[in-house]
């Protein structure tokens, strides 16, 4: 038997205990450092050639430079990684297209005072640098907004949301308002949407090269884990429920075409309203929901978790870059019950 083959038959073995991942984390931290040296799938395909492209400039993806990591996913979709890909060619290219990003972000309750100027800020520094963005600020507090310097070609919507009385339904219903305002107004702005949770900071570069018609980001958590143990809804009872998936995609980030962005967000929240009619309530919420819309409908652009990271998982050879980071998280402070 193989050296790697070894691995997998020993971590099969020692992760197929009967407690959540979530526990593990709490009751032994050294695990994710084990966790990351499983390996992971490797791309099968010899170029980028081959790939399914969002764009030309996919063409350019060096799928071979990253033999650490899985590049390409088993429908020929690029994830991206540093050190595939040229950044000057992504900018270039999506300026000629005249591409253009709407980021929508949620800053209901004590969120808005602990996270969004900071999220607003790193944002300038980094988020699609060279291109038009207009930020959508959902809030409840639209006065409590703070003032961000914006550079030239960039714009700010505050627009006032309800607040919930349970941090659940708060990011659930997310889904339902930004496909209304994907509807009544992003079209006429923009090309693309990205949506974010506001306890993140950007880091590095979150450039052109994220753009797709279906963007989906590789959870920091569990992109070296086998699916068997990824947290899908295993409630046959949710419209969430699945029994396998190709990834466990975290609902932080994800974007798109404001095409295909409207159409994740209107069956995340159909998906989300029959539950609750049924007295259902999926195990993550609308990430279990995005979840289950990412398995039928294979996203065009997956995004390595450097575009996503958690400190707290410790050092790992193939985080080369950290593009956005968790924020630090005090949820009994935080969250409106």
């Amino acid at each position: 038997m193989g050296h790697v083959q070894k691995m997998k038959v020993f971590f099969k073995y020692v992760l197929c205990i009967p407690i959540t991942l979530s526990v593990f984390y709490l009751i032994c931290p050294s695990l994710r450092i084990l966790i990351g040296l499983l390996p992971m799938d490797k791309c099968t395909l010899d170029s980028a050639e081959m790939l399914v492209r969002d764009n030309v400039g996919d063409t350019s993806l060096d799928l071979g430079s990253r033999r650490d990591v899985q590049t390409c996913t088993s429908w020929k979709a690029p994830i991206i990684w540093e050190g595939m890909f040229d950044p000057e060619l992504y900018d270039q290219m999506h300026q000629k297209e005249g591409s253009s990003v709407a980021l929508t972000v949620f800053a209901v309750g004590r969120y808005l005072d602990a996270y969004l100027g900071t999220f607003l800020n790193s944002s300038e520094q980094h988020f699609m640098l060279g291109l038009p963005v207009t930020y959508y600020v959902f809030t409840d507090v639209p006065e409590k907004v703070p003032r961000v310097q914006l550079a030239s070609g960039r714009t700010l919507k505050v627009i006032k949301v309800e607040r919930s009385s349970r941090w659940q339904d708060i990011s659930m219903m997310r889904m339902k308002t930004i496909s209304d305002v994907i509807e009544s107004d992003i079209p006429h702005r923009c090309t693309h949407v990205f949506c974010f949770d506001v306890d993140q900071v950007f880091s590095g570069r979150f450039g052109s090269e994220a753009l797709g018609d279906s963007v989906a980001l590789l959870h920091a958590h569990y992109y070296h884990l086998p699916a068997k143990l990824f947290t899908y809804d295993r409630n046959p009872a949710s419209r969430a429920y699945m029994e396998t998936g190709d990834f466990y995609y975290h609902a932080a980030i994800f974007g798109g075409s404001w095409e295909r962005v409207k159409a994740l967000t209107d069956a995340c929240y159909r998906g989300i309203a029959e539950d609750k009619r049924n007295n259902v309530e999926a195990l993550w919420h609308d990430e279990s929901h995005l979840n289950k819309y990412m398995w039928l409908h294979k996203p065009s652009r997956v995004l390595s978790p450097e575009y996503c990271w958690d400190t707290s998982i410790g050092y790992r050879s193939d985080i080369r870059v950290t593009r956005v980071l968790w924020a630090p998280k005090d949820y009994e402070k935080l969250r409106t019950r």
